[in-house]
């Protein structure tokens, strides 16, 4: 029987309150190592909250975040991110301004304190960690390009490829295919699968078709709590999941 140390993440009792309202209820659920796990549900059904709670950007009331033997709930956002939990909100923010080559320049690891930054030099090791981050999210031919020419799809890329860059365990999307077209699609889900040979991945989707993609378990919540989990198959037959969100 695994305890709770043998997973990745290990959320347990997890609950945040406002103002008396329980946006997540006394949630738990475990992921595993190299484990893509997806999160859905209505809206308003706490799913960004628990990004927001697992990452530090939102104190919880009570329960606990395990990650690799940290409890999250103790730390600041700075050093939840140093401690290998990187997060991708619905909204990409990379530097338009500058080329996609910098944008995944500045984003690694050594340049990121004051005294990093100061002493940062493009060495080889940084150019070849830029090369083959770019290669993974297809815009190995985009290097030298402002990033306010990329497409929709391939700027939610460059934003993966910055937190990819800092090599994280758990890498945490929101919505990452939202407004992307049919072929972007399905090179992201190729891109997750590829990169999970070294961390696990949470993601909040609504696009079952791509959920079907690349999920290897799916936590359905529902006013703030699991109502269903297991593979694909189970929750599309789970008929509280057709009735609360699926139906709909």
């Amino acid at each position: 029987m695994q305890t709770s140390t043998d997973y990745l993440l290990a959320v347990e009792g997890l609950t945040v309150s406002f103002d008396g309202f329980r946006a997540v209820d006394d949630l738990s659920f475990y992921l595993d190592r190299n484990e893509i796990r997806v999160i859905i549900g209505p809206n308003g059904a706490g799913k960004t909250t628990v990004l927001d709670l697992i990452c530090g950007r939102t104190r919880a009331t009570a329960g606990s975040v395990n990650f690799k033997g940290h409890e999250l709930t103790k730390m600041r956002e700075h050093e939840i991110v140093r401690a290998g939990v990187g997060r991708k909100f619905q909204t990409p923010s990379i530097y338009e301004d500058l080329t996609v080559f910098e944008n995944l320049e500045i984003s690694y690891p050594r340049g990121r304190s004051v005294f990093g930054a100061l002493g940062f030099k493009r060495d080889a090791a940084v150019r070849e960690r830029v090369e083959q981050i770019a290669r993974d999210i297809f815009l190995a031919d985009h290097l030298d390009q402002l990033a306010e020419y990329l497409s929709h799809g391939q700027k939610q890329w460059l934003e993966i490829g910055m937190l990819l860059i800092q090599d994280p365990a758990l890498l945490m999307l929101d919505e990452p295919v939202a407004g992307m077209s049919v072929s972007e699609r399905k090179k992201t889900a190729e891109l997750l699968h590829r990169v999970i040979q070294d961390r696990s991945v949470l993601v909040i989707e609504h696009d079952m078709g791509f959920v079907e993609e690349i999920a290897h378990k799916v936590t359905v919540l529902y006013q703030g709590r699991v109502l269903s989990e297991g593979s694909v198959a189970r929750v599309k037959a789970d008929p509280k999941v057709v009735e609360v969100y699926l139906g709909h």
